[in-house]
């Protein structure tokens, strides 16, 4: 039998990075709840959420490049970067 499937890791990947998202920006993993999970359009998400869609679209954005760097790593290798820069 093969290892844990690929596909649940990056589910439980996301899960976390969404938690760990979560701890400093609450609206942002509800907006990634709703369009990615629920399937939402950005009018319908800036109506559950009461702001404008501007701000979803600012939110989702930044949220996504958010997730990418923090399931990626990419996040944890520019601290890295900085630490040795400023030495």
């Amino acid at each position: 039998m093969a290892e844990p499937r690929p596909f649940l890791r990056r589910f439980s990947a996301l899960d976390d990075a969404l938690n760990a998202l979560g701890q400093f920006d609450a609206r942002k993993v509800r907006v990634v709840e709703l369009r990615f999970f629920g399937g939402l359009s950005v009018e319908e998400t800036a109506q559950v959420l009461d702001v404008s869609a501007v701000t979803v679209m600012r939110d989702w954005t930044t949220a996504r490049a958010w997730l990418y760097r923090h399931m990626t790593g990419a996040a944890s290798q520019d601290h890295r970067q900085d630490a040795r820069q400023k030495r």
